[in-house]
């Protein structure tokens, strides 16, 4: 196991770095330039040629690349063109906005997603698994900000029953001390997720339910309760776990925009209006750290194999 992490780690820093290389060398092939988006559009020759000087933007790609790697190795990211701050300040305190945003919105739809998956299962082919399977798809296929535009139409504009803008508190004791601002952005990423994770767990929990020992289990008079939650949901949680490890792109990619419309301060507002301004400091910085979360995201999913399935083992070698 030790040496199957040691492997794991390295191949880790590899797909890094490999992030790291893609993730600059694309954002430097978007037309138009960081000096002409900070300055403006009136700015003159001699303005934007001090500003690239200042930033290194007139030094070659590769000279570029490897300051930034160095600079990422001790933790720092470099400054903000537009925000005129330290992109790791800007990250740490956005940070754990973001932990509240995804946290709550990622458990809610695994609270919602693994029995709904169970549930279809048992009930296979009938009435309620294909009504089921038809909101899936439609939760599943519905672009994020048009959800989230849906429910600030039905239940701010027309039922004011909750507010359009997400908490705007810098802490997050005071982003929980308005829950109701928080239910619009949170209900929004919950119901884009549960889509993907029932369908797993739908399609586990059918391969489950047909082996042996869950037979067993009911011929032996188990409740079927009981056969559902010590057999079949244990068993059918591993291409969930999968799923769940590397969804750290999606997620954050739905955070981007569900930030973006509820207006709520975590980094995927931080990114959007970077994308719009070419901050490239806080792009890369906001891309790194996804890389990294998307790579430890897989690791523990490798691990958490091991621990709920014992014929798993990852022996040294």
């Amino acid at each position: 196991m030790t040496t199957y992490l040691i492997r794991r780690t390295g191949e880790a820093i590899v797909v890094v770095i490999g992030v790291m290389v893609l993730t600059f060398v694309m954002i430097h092939l978007v037309p138009g330039s960081a000096a002409r988006a900070t300055l403006g559009t009136r700015a003159t020759a001699e303005r934007i040629a001090v500003f690239n000087a200042a930033n290194g933007l007139d030094r070659p790609l590769a000279a570029q690349f490897v300051t930034f790697v160095k600079q990422a190795a001790e933790g720092n990211f470099g400054t903000s063109y537009s925000l005129n701050q330290p992109v790791s300040t800007l990250l740490a305190q956005r940070l754990p906005r973001d932990a509240v945003l995804l946290g709550l919105s990622t458990l809610l739809a695994l609270a919602v997603a693994l029995p709904m998956g169970i549930f279809q299962a048992v009930r296979r082919g009938r009435v309620a698994d294909h009504v089921f399977t038809v909101v899936s798809f439609v939760l599943y296929s519905m672009p994020d900000f048009f959800f989230a535009l849906l429910l600030i139409a039905v239940f701010s504009v027309q039922l004011h029953l909750l507010p359009s803008e997400a908490p705007q508190a810098e802490s997050v004791a005071g982003i929980l001390a308005d829950p109701r601002a928080l239910v619009l952005p949170v209900v929004t990423l919950t119901l884009v997720s549960v889509a993907g994770f029932s369908r797993y767990m739908r399609s586990s929990a059918i391969g489950t339910l047909a082996q042996e020992y869950v037979q067993v289990a009911r011929a032996k008079g188990l409740p079927e309760r009981l056969v559902l939650r010590r057999h079949v949901l244990r068993n059918s949680l591993l291409p969930v776990i999968t799923v769940l490890g590397l969804s750290a792109p999606g997620v954050v990619a739905g955070a981007v925009i569900a930030e973006s419309v509820f207006n709520y301060p975590g980094m995927g507002l931080l990114f959007y209006q970077a994308a719009t301004s070419k901050d490239y400091p806080i792009m890369l910085g906001s891309t790194l750290v996804v890389g990294v979360a998307t790579v430890v995201g897989s690791l523990f999913a490798d691990i958490a194999y091991s621990l709920l399935d014992p014929r798993i083992r990852y022996v040294d070698a």
